[in-house]
């Protein structure tokens, strides 16, 4: 039996990775392309919190959290977005940069560490 459990995706990459009571998500970003870093930050932050339960686990059990935006210029619209989506109790690590997207209509990509 594997000690490493893995959840949807496709042959390119696993959607949800299980390992030693850590769950890894796959990359998140929104497939809206109208709207701006609101819009598409809950987009993707309503994936995290479906890809979360599928795994057994909630936003309050988030380790470590790795955002990349578009253009830094949606600091304060991701932050917007982010203070009313994550657990204020249970707050993770977190980083956010700046950095090229795999395709023009994404503002925001996330990748997320949690307890199981």
């Amino acid at each position: 039996m594997s000690d490493i459990q893995r959840i949807g995706g496709s042959r390119r990459f696993s959607a949800i990775t299980i390992h030693n009571g850590t769950v890894y998500l796959a990359g998140q970003v929104s497939q809206l392309t109208e709207g701006g870093i609101a819009e598409q930050s809950t987009d993707v932050f309503s994936k995290v919190d479906a890809l979360l339960a599928e795994a057994g686990t909630d936003k309050s059990r988030v380790l470590s959290v790795q955002i990349w935006l578009k253009s830094m210029a949606d600091y304060a619209g991701l932050n917007d977005v982010w203070d009313s989506w994550i657990d204020s109790g249970n707050p993770p690590v977190r980083v956010c940069v700046e950095a090229p997207m795999a395709k023009p209509s994404y503002l925001i990509e996330v990748l997320v560490l949690a307890a199981a």
